[in-house]
């Protein structure tokens, strides 16, 4: 134990120890409250389905690595879209060899993007940082994810010009663009999987059991899954997993005697 952790060990105060049912019971309890934190975020996530929406009239222009780019096609052909403004530029502490520490361990987080494709949304990421730049932090640090260099107003238009943040658009079959949700500060923390990710689109996560406005897209909770290299678009859900997923949610139900998720 080296000297830091042992004064630590001296100086922490530490919890009651008890027996396994006293645990046991005291856990009951902390369960309960964090399934009701549990369903106030699905409240907020429903909240934010019905948010209203703005359109974006302004032509944005961004740099990618196939030349130019205007928002509608950062979607790739999806009709959502989420933006993470990430701070890499001249003047951010590492710059040019790192970008922005707290930028960059919220890259770190991001999970597969083959699942948020599925659910036929998109992330990018956007900085002012040059192409090349952009290019060379992501061989070193290992990261997929799209990256785009913002050359006009972007940043300022939607609040993240001076600090990071996460805006969600969608694009309607008309080719119109929507800005509709916006989060930042410590509301980044939470990003990086997938579910946070959907929770804070237009659309949601789709799966039927979801408290979405009528018509909205939904399809049976677990049969879209599917291992990141094998999804095909417009594909049924294989029957085998069907069979399992079925299986597994109807033990989960007759366990846990509730009739959602």
């Amino acid at each position: 134990m080296t000297g830091k952790a042992q004064n630590h060990a001296k100086t922490m105060r530490m919890p009651e120890v008890v027996s396994r049912p006293e645990w046991e019971a005291a856990r009951q309890v902390l369960l309960d409250k964090e399934k009701a934190q549990t369903r106030s975020r699905d409240a907020l996530a429903a909240a934010r389905r019905r948010m209203p929406w703005m359109v974006v009239e302004k032509d944005y222009v961004f740099e990618g690595p196939h030349g130019k780019a205007s928002l509608a096609d950062l979607f790739e052909g999806r009709r959502q879209l989420i933006v993470y403004r990430a701070f890499y530029e001249p003047g951010v502490l590492g710059w040019p060899d790192q970008a922005c520490r707290g930028c960059s361990m919220v890259i770190d987080q991001i999970a597969h993007l083959s699942h948020l494709n599925a659910r036929d949304t998109t992330l990018v990421l956007a900085s002012r940082a040059p192409q090349a730049d952009i290019e060379r932090l992501k061989a070193r640090m290992g990261w997929d994810v799209p990256w785009f260099t913002i050359t006009d107003d972007f940043d300022k238009d939607f609040d993240v010009d001076q600090w990071h943040g996460h805006n969600v658009f969608y694009r309607d079959d008309g080719g119109r663009v929507f800005r509709t949700y916006f989060v930042n500060s410590r509301g980044d923390e939470q990003m990086g999987g997938t579910w946070n990710y959907l929770d804070i689109t237009p659309l949601g996560r789709q799966e039927s059991w979801e408290d979405s406005p009528e018509g909205y897209p939904q399809t049976p909770p677990y049969k879209w899954w599917n291992w990141h290299d094998s999804y095909d678009v417009g594909a049924e859900p294989d029957k085998r997993w069907v069979e399992v997923s079925d299986a597994g949610e109807a033990a989960m139900r007759t366990e846990t005697g509730i009739a959602k998720p």
